[in-house]
């Protein structure tokens, strides 16, 4: 298997981000945004900073009385909203779905440890990727089960796509419902002999979604505050068999 960088439908996904870069930086401020890169994080980075910062939440309709409703809609009508969520001492799941109150489409446990993912967000850049080796292509990309994962080019592991969803993982869709965006804790849990759960985190968001062919496609996180460049990137990719 070829290294993920040298992947063929990879390249045009890559592309795409750089020119959306490169176009959201006006003339003059290569000055000001030098000394962004060497902070570390953007405006972007703001939102996993809130993991710290907010308190535990009895329903996810608070978050958005915290976040406050701005004026102007800043986010598209088009864009696809992707959630990851897990428990602290456990791994991440990641679901992309057409709005905040649909079903997701797109459901599967990553190979991440919660907690591992969170100190990479604290690094301000995010690149998620997951490659399909599937020989046939008589199915779409969203729709392949087995995916090698990596994060920030490094291998992870592998996962498999869910066919349908727990009773938890429902739940935590039921709850989250009348979020578009934010990051947070629910409710905790009772374990099963009775004595507290793990706390379950989240972070949602909303992505742009580029379909670079029928064998790869991106999602790139819209910032609320316009900041240039995503910070966090999630690549699909079918390699070609």
């Amino acid at each position: 298997m070829p290294p993920l960088q040298e992947t063929p439908n990879l390249a045009p996904l890559l592309r795409h981000a750089a020119a959306a870069a490169a176009a959201a930086v006006p003339e003059g401020d290569g000055r000001r945004n030098h000394k962004r890169s060497k902070l570390g994080g953007g405006g972007g980075s703001n939102i996993f900073k809130m993991f710290k910062l907010l308190p535990m939440l009895s329903t996810g309709c608070k978050m958005v009385a915290l976040l406050g409703r701005p004026k102007q809609s800043m986010l598209s009508d088009r864009a696809t909203t992707v959630t990851f969520f897990g428990p602290r001492r456990g791994r991440i799941c990641l679901a992309i779905q057409e709005c905040p109150r649909s079903p997701p489409f797109f459901l599967i446990e990553l190979p991440i440890l919660t907690a591992s993912l969170h100190k990479e967000m604290s690094s301000g850049l995010v690149k998620i990727a997951l490659e399909s080796e599937t020989k046939t292509h008589k199915k779409k990309l969203v729709e392949e089960y087995v995916w090698i994962v990596y994060c920030n080019g490094r291998k992870s592991g592998f996962a498999i796509r869910r066919k349908s969803s727990s009773e938890d993982e429902r739940e935590v869709m039921k709850v989250l419902r009348g979020v578009s965006m934010g990051a947070g804790v629910l409710p905790e849990r009772s374990g099963e002999d009775g004595e507290g759960g793990d706390q379950l985190t989240y972070m949602r968001a909303r992505f742009e979604r580029v379909v670079g062919s029928k064998d790869s496609e991106a999602l790139y996180m819209i910032s609320p505050d316009g900041a240039p460049g995503p910070d966090l990137s999630i690549f699909l990719v079918r390699a070609k068999g």
